[in-house]
């Protein structure tokens, strides 16, 4: 297999390579699923989506650059479609983050489940079946395997999947969201949690998401015939309302004493944000591993440590400084305190598992953090459901210089 390499160069070249395709092409082909093979340039990788999320996740890159590069190649008109769906993404950034308490009850009920598996076999057996690839459902079985081999799933895949996950196979979906955070490389606390939430009928209440055998083929290209599906998909339910917490946005940080800069695995683009001078150190730090109780996959870790040790050259590099890695059992404090600091800077670290694991002690440790300005414009928007973002986007993003 040929996977991405997890570097600002290499997500560089790949926006440019598919800048051409954000366009029309992107509008009508995005939806169809061709499979690893189907007459692409490299093994796994298909040319009918943009296969940026890797690096968007980890911002490598990020989606001002991608809206500012379809601007550029087919204005804002031609390019609606793929615009659109940068701004899905920091619609549910935003709309998490002003609801944290979802990803919370996720975490507790997640746990809960897999404490089922233990004591309820037919559960764990249906579990493993699925996870494995063994259901007898041809598309689901080939979207399980693939996952695991290769850390990707085409995103319509991901919907047809989550939802013979939670209608056909009856599991639980908290099981399935988790599933996806092991295998996924572009896995995302926000996206994965509130798309699976948003399939189940959980995230627009009563809304959900059926696969069936028909469109399954369609955008396969009729490589899938699938049987046995549910045939309706009853939402889910949950004795809950979570109310809206606006967001605050820090305000910039002041001009002061030399500081050192966190560069964690959410934000691996340290030259770009908007600071108070330059750093005297930067920090680097990585917890793929905390996205699930049982690990992540070597294809997750390797892509979400390499993508921060990319940021750290880089940085050390733009910046003239040093850069250390936060290894685990280390103590923050002493990293800095033997480099004779005390002020810390921090990109912002998103409602997700790496602030649960590492939130607390960067809170201790005098920080500031640094919101980059397209998330300040876009995230606060979220207070409903994603068209109003999509209403309001245009005069947010023109105070960045971004005409949409």
């Amino acid at each position: 297999m040929t996977y991405p390499q997890p570097t600002r160069n290499a997500a560089l070249s790949r926006l440019s390579d598919f800048a051409a395709n954000m366009g029309h092409n992107y509008a009508h082909k995005r939806n169809f699923d061709y499979g690893a093979n189907a007459n692409v340039a490299e093994d796994l990788w298909r040319d009918n989506v943009s296969r940026l999320s890797p690096f968007i996740r980890h911002k490598l890159i990020t989606e001002q650059e991608l809206i500012a590069a379809a601007i550029a190649t087919h204005g804002a008109q031609g390019a609606d479609k793929f615009i659109s769906e940068v701004l899905w993404r920091g619609y549910f950034k935003g709309w998490l983050e002003q609801r944290p308490q979802v990803w919370t009850d996720y975490v507790t009920n997640r746990d809960d489940k897999f404490a089922q598996l233990k004591t309820q076999g037919g559960l764990r057996k249906i579990y493993e079946q699925a996870t494995e690839g063994r259901t007898g459902i041809d598309a689901f079985d080939h979207w399980a395997m693939e996952l695991v081999e290769t850390g990707y799933l085409h995103n319509h895949a991901r919907m047809w999947f989550a939802s013979i996950w939670i209608f056909t196979l009856k599991l639980p979906w908290e099981l399935g969201a988790d599933f996806f955070l092991q295998h996924l490389i572009d896995g995302d606390a926000a996206s994965n949690t509130l798309s699976w939430r948003w399939v189940g009928g959980l995230h627009t209440k009563g809304k959900t998401y059926l696969a069936t055998k028909e469109n399954i083929a369609q955008f396969t290209d009729g490589r899938f015939n699938p049987t046995g599906l549910a045939a309706e998909a009853i939402p889910l339910e949950e004795d809950v309302s979570y109310k809206l917490r606006p967001l605050k946005i820090p305000p910039v940080p002041p001009n002061a004493a030399a500081f050192a800069l966190l560069v964690h695995d959410e934000d691996c683009h340290p030259e770009s944000l908007t600071l108070p001078g330059k750093p005297a150190l930067l920090i680097g730090s990585t917890g793929a591993d905390s996205k699930s109780p049982n690990g992540v996959s070597d294809n997750v870790r390797t892509f979400a440590n390499s993508a921060v040790a990319d940021a750290l050259a880089r940085g050390a590099e733009h910046f003239g400084c040093k850069a250390v890695m936060w290894e685990k059992g280390e103590k923050l404090g002493s990293i800095m305190a033997k480099a004779g600091l005390e002020r810390l800077l921090s990109p912002w670290l998103p409602v997700g598992a790496l602030k649960d694991a590492i939130g607390g002690e960067i809170g201790g440790n005098n920080v500031r953090w640094v919101m980059r300005d397209y998330d300040a414009a876009i995230w606060p928007l979220a207070t409903k459901g994603f068209f109003p973002v999509k209403k309001k986007a245009p005069d947010a993003l023109r105070a960045l210089g971004m005409e949409l």
